[in-house]
């Protein structure tokens, strides 16, 4: 082998070696990266229904205890029997229940009744806690369709509904996939349509924290871009209470005393827990709320104990060193423990002994791990119980304070509490700041041996926000409800109200982004605008109360961008605009810099010049009002693009031909600039009255019988003064020639979309002859049949695009029905400021069924994350009996 292939070969396993290293280090700074909570949704026994109202009751000492419900078919009185042991009875007659386990919003998630009556409510909750742990988050479900989003669940059977063979022949085949503990989280993945792992994990009691291990690991092995993991517990039976009390297993009154001498056995509770998790360094870069860290996790099994269902002590503290050694920590930096905590007899010492082995030792005597347990409040909620531990220890590293744990008469005499600095939260402790983050630790153990250990971490710091610019001013800008029905799109005002009227510190301005940018945007839809909170308050009530809404569903149509002429000019409009959004600014930078090939002085000069100069005055000549008109069409069309509002069709009156020429693709920048300058001069040149901004050539010219029109500037204002017409300049005296010389040098392209004159509907051939450039300027058509025209080709939203709005007055009302006038949106308002102006006409749009991209058009707005109210579910019950 020669040297020079020697060294060939040397390099290839230099850059071989060189990527493997690489590569490993990618994966070991994955591995070791935080994962965040960015969002928490639950439902818990004592009307518990968000992580505030759990933290409230937590901190409160409440106890969710209540009698067996009544609505659910149960024969409480057949199976109720206070003597223990009995065979096919329960000695208790309460438990931990949820209000209304049983009622649900079908309609929200494109089920029908019957599947709904067929479906597991562990699978209705699910779906619901889903959804609103995502706008709890500050993140639209809906733009998450089609992501590697994972949705990881823990849940178990709860006995719901008669066996498949006792099976109605009209629920047989919905029961097969309602019932099934597999489908609970393929129920989501599918309704909200992502494509990342969906696996639902049955674990027994620990099935929430095994799920929730899986969820990280698949985050940070970049499986997934967001993982949603939870539990469920909803009881569709008292079978776990017969069961447990044929082994006298269950507290005599119902309630667990973890860690306590007076334990005497758990109880049953039910609840759902959902958290969206997403790695750190993305939650940060999204802008999403970061609550708390994951910083490690461990699962493993008992092995060979003592007995299939016996907890085994050295296991746990196996599982413990391994969570700590994921989370390259040590026992003393951990603060507390959210324990398993079932208050039995057996698995309580056994429990205790071994966090006193682990975090018991090595600590400072003026901080003791502090232990808990939130089944105190609730009882066991089985798969849901893990996951209540996660939410109840991050609330509280939030509020700074341990909650206490009930029913506590004595510490255990059979623990030995002097074997590690650990004690009982019996009273709620504050938590306290010790120079580097609180940290609490939660077990769940499964009666299968599987048992799961996770170590979550004060949300560290957010950087300090780069220095922006001030946002743009807005008088009102537009709150945008949605819903389902017009029943939720009431509620949901009402909601909105009443938060606001709750926190009174929230600005209009962080409202109204937060609802466009948080939200989805459903089929029921208001736009509300309001200059003040008063009025807003004001006028969402009379939404929230309205009898009837006067607007059917949203069904966007056909869009047409409709480029008017250069009547109407308000200066600053387009400094406004560029000043506001950078995309406006570019196009218009890009416009002007060809129109200044043919201008006498820069047209932004002219634009932006201040009021009675000279520069502001040569707007009212034809060369610079139809340059301007032209620059501004298509600089608000690139706008409005970027903002994701893409028109279907294009037209243009008498002057806006050449900008609908220019979007629709028909012709280059710098060909319909040719076309604008070359017609604006010869006009300039014709009229000694700068008024006059269009003109008619003789009959000959343009067809027998065709009307001598003139259009002056401020005739189609929006104060509609109108100024008497005057005669049309024959065509030598305009030399209307130099125009056709012009369109016979220019290349014509196919068009990308439809495109219309205010007559009709153009063809390629037509705009391709000379002719048509001469005679489009005298089309006599008015705002009424451009309408009609567009109208007629399935447009159903017309943006009006321009210096200011010529055709509002003959908008469309907003109804959907078929014929219809289209609803017509001004960019710009002669009465209304540009951002004004832009932002309703966005509103207008969107309550008509048409969606820009709200994030894009926020994008100024810096508006950080904001609490909304969640959506209100329309729920009616649903319940089978055995």
């Amino acid at each position: 082998m020669s040297s020079e292939q020697e060294l060939r070969s040397y390099l290839k396993r230099v850059t071989v070696a060189l990527q493997e290293a690489r590569s490993r280090l990618c994966e070991l700074e994955t591995a070791a990266e935080p994962v965040a909570i960015v969002g928490i949704s639950c439902r818990f026994p004592g009307g518990v229904t968000t992580p505030e109202q759990l933290w409230e009751s937590l901190a409160q000492g409440r106890d969710g205890i209540s009698d067996f419900p009544t609505d659910r078919g149960w024969d409480i009185d057949a199976l109720y029997n206070p003597e223990r042991g009995v065979p096919g009875k329960t000695y208790v007659r309460e438990g931990g229940f949820l209000d209304a386990a049983g009622e649900f919003d079908p309609g929200f998630f494109g089920i029908s009744r019957r599947e709904a009556l067929a479906m597991d409510p562990q699978q209705r909750m699910v779906l619901e806690t889903a959804w609103e742990v995502f706008e709890r988050a500050g993140i639209d479900p809906l733009r998450l369709r089609g992501s590697q989003t994972g949705v990881f669940v823990g849940a178990t059977s709860g006995g719901y509904g008669p066996s498949h063979v006792d099976a109605p022949d009209n629920l047989g085949t919905y029961l097969l996939a309602g019932t099934a503990i597999s489908v609970m989280s393929g129920r989501v993945s599918y309704n909200f349509g992502f494509h990342g792992p969906s696996v639902t994990v049955d674990t027994a009691c620990s099935s929430s924290i095994v799920a929730l291990h899986m969820a990280c690991t698949s985050l940070r092995r970049r499986e997934t871009s967001l993982a949603l993991t939870g539990g469920v517990s909803v009881m569709g039976s008292l079978d776990p209470f017969v069961s447990f009390s044929r082994v006298r297993g269950l507290a005599a009154n119902a309630r667990c005393k973890p860690f306590a001498a007076g334990a005497d056995g758990t109880s049953w509770g039910e609840g759902a827990g959902m958290l969206l998790l997403e790695r750190l360094s993305d939650a940060r870069r999204s802008g999403h709320p970061v609550l708390a860290v994951v910083r490690g996790s461990a699962v493993n099994s008992d092995g060979a104990s003592n007995g299939l269902t016996a907890p085994n002590g050295p296991a746990q503290q196996q599982l413990i060193q391994q969570a700590l050694a994921d989370a390259g920590l040590s026992p003393g930096d951990v603060d507390a423990v959210e324990a398993h905590g079932t208050g039995t007899r057996l698995g309580d010492p056994i429990e205790a002994q071994a966090l006193a082995a682990t975090y018991g030792q090595d600590r400072p005597a003026d901080r003791p791990l502090w232990l808990g347990s939130i089944k105190s409040n609730f009882g066991h909620t089985a798969a849901a119980a893990g996951v209540a531990g996660v939410i109840k220890m991050v609330m509280a590293m939030r509020h700074g304070m341990l909650p206490p744990t009930l029913h506590i008469d004595q510490p255990s005499p059979h623990v030995d509490w002097s074997s590690g600095a650990m004690r009982l939260l019996t009273e709620k402790v504050p938590w306290p700041e010790v120079g580097r983050p609180r940290r609490a630790a939660v077990s769940s153990f499964g009666i299968s041996g599987t048992n799961g250990h996770v170590i979550v971490e004060q949300a560290p710091p957010a950087a300090e926000p780069a220095e922006t610019k001030p946002a743009p001013h807005a008088r009102a800008l537009p709150c945008l409800l949605s819903a389902r029905t017009a029943a939720a799109l009431r509620d949901h005002a009402r909601r909105v109200a009443d938060h606001l009227r709750a926190h009174p510190e929230l600005d209009l301005t962080t409202v109204g982004v937060a609802l466009a940018t948080t939200r989805a945007h459903l089929e029921h839809r208001a736009v509300v605008v309001a200059g003040d909170r008063s009025e807003l308050l004001r006028r969402l009530d009379e939404l929230s109360t309205a009898e009837t809404l006067a607007r059917a569903p949203a069904r966007a149509g056909k869009i047409a961008f409709l480029f008017t002429g250069a009547d109407g000019h308000r200066r600053g409009f387009g400094q406004q605009l560029a000043t506001a959004f950078p995309a406006f600014a570019a196009a218009l930078d890009e416009v002007c810099a060809e129109l200044d090939r043919h201008l006498e002085r820069p047209l932004r000069s002219v634009l932006f010049a201040a009021e009675d100069t000279n520069e502001a005055a040569m707007l009212d000549r034809p060369l610079f009002a139809q340059a301007a008109s032209f620059a501004l069409g298509v600089a608000q069309a690139r706008l409005l693009r970027h903002w994701g509002v893409e028109p279907d069709v294009v037209a243009g009156d008498a002057t806006g031909v050449p900008a609908m020429a220019h979007v629709s693709g028909v012709l280059s920048l710098p060909d319909a600039v040719s076309v604008v300058t070359t017609r604006a001069r010869l006009m300039d040149r014709a009229f000694a009255e700068p008024a006059t901004a269009a003109a008619v050539a003789d009959k000959e010219m343009v067809g027998a019988g065709a009307p001598a029109v003139v259009r002056t500037r401020g005739a189609n204002s929006i104060a509609g003064d109108e100024t008497p017409s005057i005669r049309a300049p024959r065509d030598e005296e305009v030399g209307w020639h130099e125009l056709r010389r012009t369109a016979e040098q220019l290349t014509f392209n196919p068009p990308t979309m439809e495109i219309m004159s205010t007559s009709g509907e153009l063809t390629t051939g037509e705009v391709r002859a000379p002719e048509y450039w001469v005679r489009q300027l005298h089309d006599p058509a008015g705002p009424a049949e451009a309408l009609t025209v567009l109208a007629a080709h399935g447009v159903t939203a017309v943006l009006e695009l321009g210096p200011a709005s010529a055709h509002s007055a003959t908008a469309g009302d907003g109804d959907h029905d078929p014929g219809a006038a289209p609803v017509v949106a001004p960019v710009l308002r002669a009465e209304l400021s540009a951002m004004d102006s832009a932002l309703l006409a966005l509103g207008r749009l969107h309550e008509h069924g048409i969606t820009p991209d709200w994030s894009a058009v926020f994008a100024p707005w810096r508006i950080g994350h904001v609490e909304l109210p969640t959506y209100p579910f329309q729920r009616q019950r649903y319940w089978l009996t055995s």
